[in-house]
């Protein structure tokens, strides 16, 4: 009954730039090239070959399902920091030309590969979350280099457990509402922390 699919569950990680479509061709090129360096730099950063991960690219950004075995405490907390490092270094290299703000979005939960790309309720979550207004409201600050979503789920079962690298306090519940459904998030503003100098974002340094 149904063929060939085969049900996984997987961590996923959604990015985009934001105002991507504003840049000039030039631009465009620089964008992609510092974000394929920046989510190179954080990979490596935990350990993570991105070369395993099955990804859907668009010029401004991807939907990356994670291999199996990925430690999600370190996905959700070191790799956000390592991001938000490399992100704020390749600004402050290029003064010249619109900064590299991006959004980035994590949820775990089932999908199952098709031919255009996963399928499931997961991939779902996550694009939606990344699409969310209070997450790219995060952007409208210019000195934020990144903003940051996990899904209900993940910050349940992998940031709640004080695992993360990222304080639990730092983050605010969100609620989006899309096609007729509710999907539910939390925004990493770091306005509860109690380190800022590890998890503000626009403060990070030593990860560049």
């Amino acid at each position: 009954m149904n063929g060939n699919a085969h049900l996984v569950y997987r961590l996923l990680m959604a990015v985009d730039i934001k105002a991507y479509s504003r840049r000039d061709t030039r631009e465009q090129l620089l964008a992609q090239q510092q974000l394929a360096e920046a989510l190179e730099h954080a990979a490596a950063a935990i350990g993570l070959d991105r070369d395993r991960c099955a990804k859907q690219v668009g010029g401004d950004g991807e939907m990356a399902t994670l291999p199996e075995g990925v430690d999600p405490a370190a996905v959700a907390g070191d790799f956000v920091v390592a991001l938000a490092g490399a992100l704020r270094a390749g600004n402050q290299a290029r003064p010249a030309g619109p900064p590299l703000q991006l959004r980035l979005a994590l949820h775990h939960g089932t999908l199952t590969e098709g031919p255009f790309g996963p399928a499931g309720d997961a991939p779902i979550v996550v694009q939606r979350l990344l699409d969310a207004r209070p997450l790219r409201r995060l952007l409208d600050d210019p000195a934020r280099d990144l903003a940051y979503v996990v899904s209900d789920a993940l910050f349940e079962d992998v940031v709640r457990t004080g695992l993360c690298a990222l304080p639990p306090g730092g983050f605010q519940p969100i609620k989006v509402r899309a096609k007729g459904a509710v999907f539910q998030g939390h925004v990493f503003t770091g306005e509860a922390a109690p380190d800022t100098r590890v998890i503000e974002f626009p403060a990070v340094r030593q990860h560049a």
